[in-house]
């Protein structure tokens, strides 16, 4: 099989060729707000991590330019136009942002003596290389305080790169977050890490070539960098609407929006400078409700809500916002009706899915029909790039229905390897199957192909023919996409039936984020490692005793569960471990021999060879698993 990118089907050309002439080109105005206030670009714009390896590299995307290619669909080309945009920008006098260096931006508002950061990017390296370009050309300023407006990792993770947890220890830099903020940030990137990083590596196709025919962009940025993960905890915790903070001359008043973009988000107000940041409850995109990589259903209900409060809050009193992603909206007025219409896209899908499933309409019915009001769909900044109408609309009813439809006929379904064979053996075997598919995928139905190869693929993962003509059929799905995570996981399918797998570029779970689980969430992370049925018979009983807190746990395993317990014990531990708060998460680490614990301040005492057994029914998980095929 040839890994050479194809040219564009003529139906996917004459796709791209309507979309020119009946989306609204002509206005212009998002160009020149992103580039409003450049004040310098990074040239070149690669970093590197210590060891070399480049981490970043936004100078791969300097094909975005002139008029879309027919391998890329024109929408989605102008929006990747936009995000690709570098540089240093003020957004008003005292606040300046660093955009195309992450998937995020990060922000610097200048203080009495020095610089606040909001969300300091998603690795380490892009972080510090952000502030060196802000240093260059607005002074050699200390940070004197960070703020990460929720709990997604390219918001906080890249902190160490602008700061220390010495000075976070001493007092020096205040690190502020919203309520629940570690809780969330450690657990996604934990519990369920692993699965979310190897799919997220699908959904922004770091790992792809960048080109016309390759990776363009993912919609709400570029792609993710690749460099190091960190975390520094929050010492100040917002809990309020309305509360207000002072750092280093700096007046914030700060808005709750819990279980919007994330399950624990805020907005910031700066009176002072009649400035708002929304954070990612309002940017040039309609948002994920229930992102490809995974994550708990979002509610559009509260999220819709919350943006008419943030107009009644500060509507009156902004005159320019900015978010954690893309360029900012100037303009009382402007930034008024932007924020309106980010309302109103988040509860017209809400309201009208509910309104269809009391009518007995399932998810893929929905997705299939309900269109946005042509109000809503004429504005740029509703455009699915990173939230599809498609796959959100299929999000609420799952939060609402969950996966089950009604239908019985879908209450006990094969899976994909057994629904293949099957399928397969009905339709006349592989080949037949393949030559009918092929004939689908001339005619422009590509949908219908991949679903019938994919059958194929999974009842026969080495048939050839099946292979080529599934990675053709996802190739130019991934053409015509508006959506730039439904691209890069078109093209990435493409990829691993062409090349092979390509792992996990970005790896969320780092020492960092181990190192700030809570003793509860290290013994869940723990739980779901277990191997349960190699864990049938085994039963343990482990005393975990925590000398900085006062804080005793009984962990034990039995009939394949590893449960706990904070409350007082009568029966006594096969072993006991003695350690504080801090240094307990090395057990995280997966090497439970004693000697290992030791060296991570963790003493043993007892019967050491049952944590030999604990350490033999852990079963981590795979960062290299398929996903297109069996």
């Amino acid at each position: 099989m040839t890994s050479a990118p194809k040219p564009a089907q003529p139906f996917i050309a004459q796709q791209q060729s309507e979309l020119r002439r009946r989306l609204p080109f002509s206005d212009t105005q998002d160009f020149e707000d992103a580039a409003r206030g450049l004040i310098a670009r990074r040239e070149p714009n690669a970093v590197t991590a210590a060891d070399g390896r480049v981490v970043w590299d936004n100078d791969t995307y300097a094909f975005l330019e002139g008029e879309a290619p027919d391998t890329v669909n024109p929408s989605l080309w102008r929006q990747s136009q936009l995000v690709a945009q570098q540089g240093l920008f003020e957004v008003v006098e005292g606040v300046y942002q660093v955009r195309g260096l992450d998937l995020s931006n990060v922000t610097f508002v200048e203080g009495t003596t020095g610089i606040v950061v909001i969300d300091p990017l998603l690795s380490t390296e892009t972080a510090a290389a952000a502030l060196a370009l802000y240093r260059e050309h607005r002074g050699e300023r200390p940070v004197t305080g960070v703020i990460y407006t929720h709990s997604h990792v390219d918001h906080f993770a890249g902190v160490k790169g602008v700061t220390t947890q010495e000075d976070v220890d001493a007092g020096r830099v205040p690190v502020l977050a919203p309520e629940g903020f570690t809780e969330h940030a450690v657990a996604e990137n934990v519990y369920a890490g692993t699965a979310m990083a190897r799919r997220a590596a699908y959904m922004y196709g770091a790992a792809l070539a960048r080109g016309p025919r390759g990776q363009v962009g993912a919609g709400l940025g570029q792609t993710t960098a690749t460099g190091t993960v960190s975390l520094i905890a929050p010492t100040v915790e917002i809990t309020t609407t309305g509360q207000e903070e002072t750092v280093d001359g700096v007046r914030m008043v700060f808005q709750m929006a819990p279980d919007t973009e994330a399950p624990s988000e805020m907005l910031i107000h700066f009176p002072d400078l009649r400035v708002l940041c929304t954070a990612e409850d309002a940017t040039h995109t309609l948002h994920n409700l229930l992102t490809l990589r995974g994550a708990v259903v979002r509610d559009p209900h509260n999220w819709s809500q919350y943006l008419t409060e943030t107009i009644d809050l500060f509507g009156d009193t902004t005159d320019v916002a900015f978010a954690s992603h893309h360029w900012p909206t100037w303009g009382q007025e402007r930034v008024k009706h932007f924020l309106g219409v980010q309302r109103d896209l988040y509860g017209y899908l809400h309201d009208q899915t509910l309104r269809l499933i009391n009518k007995g309409w399932t998810g893929s019915e929905i997705a299939e029909q309900l269109q946005l009001p042509p109000a809503l769909e004429k504005a740029w900044s509703t455009h699915g790039y990173y939230g599809s109408v498609s796959h959100n609309l299929k999000a609420i009813y799952q939060r609402y229905m969950g996966w089950f439809d009604g239908n019985p006929a879908h209450l006990w379904q094969h899976p994909p390897v057994e629904a293949g064979k099957r399928y397969v053996e009905f339709m006349g075997g592989a080949d037949t199957v393949v030559e009918k598919a092929r004939g689908s995928f001339e005619a422009g139905d590509l949908r219908w192909a991949a679903e019938v190869l994919s059958h194929v693929v999974f009842a026969e993962p080495e048939h050839a023919a099946a292979r080529d003509l599934l990675a053709d059929t996802f190739e130019q799905l991934g053409y015509g996409s508006e959506n730039g995570t439904w691209r890069n996981f078109y093209l990435s399918g493409t990829t691993e039936l062409r090349e092979g797998q390509f792992g996990t570029p970005t790896v969320t779970a780092s020492p960092d984020i181990i190192a700030n689980l809570s003793p509860r969430q290290l013994f869940d992370a723990l739980a779901v490692q277990i191997n349960g049925p190699k864990a049938w018979d085994e039963q343990l009983a482990i005393a975990v005793v925590l000398t900085d807190t006062g804080e005793e746990y009984r962990l034990r395993l039995a009939n394949g569960v590893l449960t706990y317990s904070a409350a007082p014990q009568q029966d006594s531990a096969d072993v006991i471990l003695t350690t504080t708060s801090r240094q307990l998460p090395a057990l995280a680490l997966g090497n439970l021999a004693p000697k290992a614990l030791a060296d991570a301040g963790i003493q043993t005492d007892g019967d050491t060879e049952v944590l030999n057994r604990l350490a033999a029914v852990l079963d981590p998980g795979d960062r290299n698993f398929p996903i297109v095929t069996p």
